[in-house]
């Protein structure tokens, strides 16, 4: 821990996207086990990745963002304002994608969808980046809400989100006949954007902090347009919903114990 302390907030930022890039890598390896998954099994999967990313989206960076403009002359502005353009650029990215809606956890995908899919997933992994890179270039802003800790459950919880969310990107591909390792390339590969968004949140952070309260929201904002739009849906779109509801449950409950062990 105090390794980490001592890096620099863009080597933070590098090393923690690089281990949610790893959680990627791991639940792509289902793909050499099971060519799909039992639906009540990924719907709570799912569920807990929604969850996870609530809590963290929260904790993580909705309050930093509420607290660290308790001081403009409209406090209520600049977390507001942020999360409003979070959610309108996932959605002006599903305008121009045209996945979100299509794809529905169960049904085949063709050839052309699996691509289509695994674009939508790697363009909306990059505001996961991003979102760690702030929280961590949020750190050499000296703002008393701006945590080593809050940066690191946000860590985990993207993480853990990355889990089921590999599973999810590499199944349909060895549904429709890809050998497993491509599959596999292709399911890793979908987070592999998320290091680089990292390393720019950070520096973005560090070379212009009066955007901070705006960045935290707006990257909050991101990634609850995700959690609404596609997981809530996904967990919930089978006859068994209360797989999903449970598991939502345990990944929020999960991320608050987490909240208060590292806070």
């Amino acid at each position: 821990m105090n390794g980490l302390i001592q890096l620099s907030p863009v080597w933070q930022a590098l090393l923690a996207t690089l281990l949610t890039w790893a959680a990627t890598i791991i639940g792509s390896t289902i793909v050499f086990f099971l060519k799909t998954i039992q639906k009540h099994i990924l719907q709570t999967m799912i569920g807990f990745a929604a969850g996870v990313m609530i809590a963290a989206s929260f904790w993580s960076l909705l309050i930093p963002s509420i607290q660290m403009a308790e001081t403009a002359a409209m406090s209520w502005f600049p977390p507001a304002f942020g999360f409003f353009l979070g959610g309108a650029f996932l959605y002006v990215v599903d305008k121009i994608i045209g996945t979100f809606g299509e794809k529905r956890m169960g049904h085949r995908l063709n050839k052309k969808k699996s691509l289509l899919f695994f674009l939508a997933v790697t363009l909306h992994n990059a505001p996961e980046g991003l979102a760690i890179g702030i929280a961590f270039g949020a750190l050499a802003s000296g703002m008393p809400y701006a945590s080593l800790a809050a940066a690191i459950s946000l860590t985990l919880g993207v993480a853990i989100q990355n889990l089921p969310e590999g599973a999810a990107v590499t199944i349909p591909f060895r549904k429709e006949g890809y050998p497993r390792w491509k599959a596999f390339i292709y399911g890793q590969s979908s987070a592999l954007v998320e290091p680089f968004a990292g390393v720019i949140g950070a520096l973005l952070i560090l070379k212009i902090q009066a955007i901070l309260p705006y960045a935290l929201a707006f990257a909050a904002g991101a990634m609850m347009y995700v959690v609404i739009e596609e997981l809530i849906p996904d967990a919930k779109i089978e006859r068994h919903t209360h797989y999903g509801t449970i598991g939502a449950m345990v990944g929020f409950l999960l991320m608050m114990v987490l909240d208060g062990l590292l806070g």
